[in-house]
């Protein structure tokens, strides 16, 4: 396993993980006129627009996940198919852990989405209220019940 910073070169592969997964995950938990925006070219955009704050984990020279940091957010968190139960998850998380050391780094989840809801909790990280979160969309921003997770992270070592 590597990690590393995403190179634009790879915006595609990144989108279409992220697409993918977000699907998965969301699309039976938010407002029907949300999923229609959520096409393959919309997340390349996305994350062409992100690509600088986007680390990728790298196993046997595929890309298993990568996370996209926004401050002291975990603005967004997949792992390809693939690479689900590998144990990739975890350390992808721990990695997420180490770069927002030494705050309280928090992520919105979508009101529903139980699978991710578990894995955040059984990483430590505690639901701390349910709200309105913005999301982007190419029309401009659309308020999603999301619930937000934090997690008070000590300094790296």
């Amino acid at each position: 396993m590597q990690f590393r910073k995403a190179e634009v070169g790879e915006t595609a592969a990144i989108a279409a993980m992220w697409h993918k997964g977000w699907h998965e995950g969301h699309a039976a938990h938010v407002p029907g006129d949300l999923v229609a925006t959520r096409t393959i070219e919309e997340f390349r955009t996305r994350t062409a627009g992100y690509i600088a704050q986007t680390t990728v984990l790298e196993v046997d020279g595929q890309i298993a996940g990568f996370h996209m940091l926004d401050g002291d957010e975990l603005y967004q968190f997949y792992v390809a198919t693939d690479f689900r139960g590998s144990g990739v998850a975890a350390a992808l998380m721990r990695h997420v852990e180490e770069a927002l050391g030494g705050r309280q780094a928090w992520l919105a989840c979508a009101v529903g989405n139980a699978r991710a809801a578990a894995f955040y909790e059984k990483c430590g990280w505690r639901q701390a209220a349910t709200e309105e979160y913005l999301v982007e969309t190419a029309d401009g921003p659309k308020a999603v019940s999301c619930w937000r997770y934090v997690k008070d992270l000590p300094p790296a070592a």
